[in-house]
């Protein structure tokens, strides 16, 4: 047959897809001249209670049931417990003929196993496609086993009249030729055989319909559905730590959406425009009608230092831009130039200007060896780092919103170029998309992944699009107030759950992002909130900047904070990061 000759079969139990023991699922002896398919699969039938179905909603199979838990005991290692309930409940994880076909498989009994996937009932497409990756195996075995003429033999006879797969077989073709060393690892003889059979069996099931081979795990699939459902569906979870747990409904109270203000930053002198943390969550850059830039530091304990005052833009900055290394930051003043400066020193290394023009907006490149800005004669130009102008490209690129961002593939630049128009431009291949809001818009912002745009628009609205392939709306936010300035808002929270919004009321607002409710809204500043920025590496902290001249850093309410600290004191490199099992909040 080519396959590897033993003594005795390699196994003598078929349940080998998660663990090393192996045989037929119900426990019947069987060879091929006693077991009738008509019989055995009229014993299943009657077995089987006509699909009886349980639970209050009826929906369960009862059958299919007992046939998950059976296949979740054999996958934990549980082989004698899995055997006993086939007995017990008289539903055999699989039929005869397929526990012969795998038996067969893990033998190396490679015509038969072929000849039995006529038995089991598949249409012929799959039959075809499970022979292939048989007879490939096949085929390598005997490759290994120095067997060139019996290989050469299976890929003629064989596998060619398949007449599928070409590329596939061109490559085994070339096996013939230039032989490839130790397929499976022949230090371990039968045992690595072995293993490349149970990996066979594995690429067989994820062919042949879930009725006949119950896909590997699929209980534990089923209930990692169901938690991850409920805690996505839970519109307070922001807790990476012991939470989720199987033995009651997920629920969370609003104990860890940061809520509570912990500092207030007075350091600029005029209204507060905007703020951003670093990708690493390490440090707070902010800016005001000061004309002052502030690099704050996040230190250990989660409290917020003053680490630069940049002095140097002479108008109001109002968009700032972190390295991907978090390195460097760059600040764009209103229609003037922009500044490049180090994190570390706080020494401004670069100046960007256009003569006669102002910029409006700045980003990095994902390598982070150029830069992208928008001009006020709405074109876009590149620059490498010390100031040369690679491309400009010129036309209805961009407005005089500051906003501007780069995709998840670094090939399309984000801007507004109309009023009610956002742009995706391939800056290699000056390509084209376009989103377009039934009403004006005031800013946007890209979630930490790039793929979704938040978008604020002048009728206090926020939008979600996924912009990561086809665009398309997913989503839509409201109850803060916008009416005449420029409100910022952003992702966040664990995994970004969160949408979180300035607003002119003086107050932070915040959405879970998944049911759109609105969960949340924090009181504390005493003028317009112009931009909020949730912390990327701690889910706990948030920063607000207002036109009261502050910045307030929210958190946890000091309960928590105390629960948390408990737990994370042998971490003194935590980023402020505090994690807590407590749930309830207000």
């Amino acid at each position: 047959m080519g396959g590897i000759e033993d003594d005795e079969p390699l196994s003598k139990r078929v349940k080998v897809l998660s663990g090393e023991s192996v045989g037929l699922s119900n426990g019947l002896s069987l060879n091929e001249g006693s077991f009738s398919l008509r019989d055995s699969m009229a014993r299943l039938l009657s077995s089987q209670g006509d699909n009886e179905a349980i639970g209050s909603k009826g929906v369960i199979k009862k059958v299919e049931l007992v046939r998950i838990i059976t296949e979740a005991l054999y996958s934990l290692g549980y082989s004698e417990t899995g055997a006993r309930l086939e007995e017990e409940s008289g539903i055999p994880l699989h039929t005869p003929v397929v526990d012969m076909f795998m038996r067969q498989t893990l033998e190396g009994q490679w015509d038969k196993s072929v000849s039995m996937l006529h038995k089991i009932g598949l249409d012929e497409a799959v039959i075809k496609s499970a022979s292939f990756i048989i007879l490939e195996q096949k085929f390598l075995e005997l490759l290994e086993g120095e067997k060139v003429m019996d290989a050469l033999k299976t890929l003629r006879t064989e596998i060619i009249p398949l007449s599928i797969n070409d590329e596939r077989v061109r490559v085994l073709s070339s096996y013939i030729i230039y032989p490839l060393k130790n397929l499976f690892d022949v230090s371990h003889g039968k045992e690595s055989i072995f293993r490349s059979r149970k990996k066979l069996l594995e690429e067989l099931q994820k062919l042949l319909p879930p009725t006949v081979m119950i896909p590997e795990e699929r209980l534990v699939h089923l209930v990692e559905q169901a938690v991850l459902l409920q805690k996505d569906a839970c519109k307070f979870h922001n807790s990476s730590v012991g939470k989720l747990s199987l033995l009651a409904d997920h629920k969370c109270g609003g104990g860890d959406i940061p809520s509570q203000t912990l500092q207030i930053l007075e350091e600029h002198n005029d209204e507060v425009w905007f703020l951003q943390f670093s990708h690493n969550g390490k440090y707070l850059a902010s800016s005001s009608g000061d004309c002052l830039v502030i690099i704050w530091e996040v230190m250990a304990d989660g409290q917020v230092s003053l680490k630069h005052k940049l002095s140097g833009h002479q108008k109001p900055v109002s968009y700032i831009s972190w390295s991907p290394d978090n390195n460097q930051l760059l600040t764009c003043g209103v229609e003037e130039a922009i500044r490049r400066w180090d994190t570390a020193s706080g020494e401004c290394l670069h100046t960007y200007e256009k003569r006669g023009l102002g910029l409006v907006s700045c980003t990095w490149a994902p390598d982070g060896k150029s830069i992208f800005s928008g001009v006020s004669d709405k074109s876009i130009s590149m620059w490498d780092l010390e100031g040369k102008e690679l491309k400009c490209w010129r036309g209805q690129k961009t407005t005089m919103i500051a906003d501007i961002g780069m995709t998840a593939d670094g090939k399309e630049l984000v801007t507004v170029s109309k009023e009610t128009v956002i742009l995706l431009f391939g800056w290699e291949t000056e390509s084209e998309k376009t989103i377009v809001e039934d009403h004006p818009i005031i800013s946007f912002a890209l979630s930490e992944d790039k793929k979704f745009l938040l978008v604020s628009l002048l009728n206090g609205e926020l939008h979600v699009w996924n912009i990561d392939g086809c665009t398309r709306l997913v989503a839509k936010y409201k109850g803060h107030k916008r009416t005449r300035f420029v409100v910022r808002s952003c992702f966040g929270g664990l995994e970004q759950a969160f949408i979180a919004s300035g607003s002119e009321d003086s107050q932070v607002y915040i959405w879970h992002r998944l049911s759109k409710e609105l969960i949340l809204t924090l009181a504390g500043h005493t003028a317009a909130v112009n931009c909020v920025s949730w912390n990327p590496a701690n889910p706990y902290m948030l920063a607000s900047a207002s036109d009261d001249r502050t910045i307030r850093i929210w958190g946890l309410n000091q309960v928590n904070m105390n629960c948390s600290r408990g737990q994370n004191s042998h971490n003194n490199n935590n980023n402020g990061v505090n994690y807590c099992n407590g749930g309830g909040g207000t």
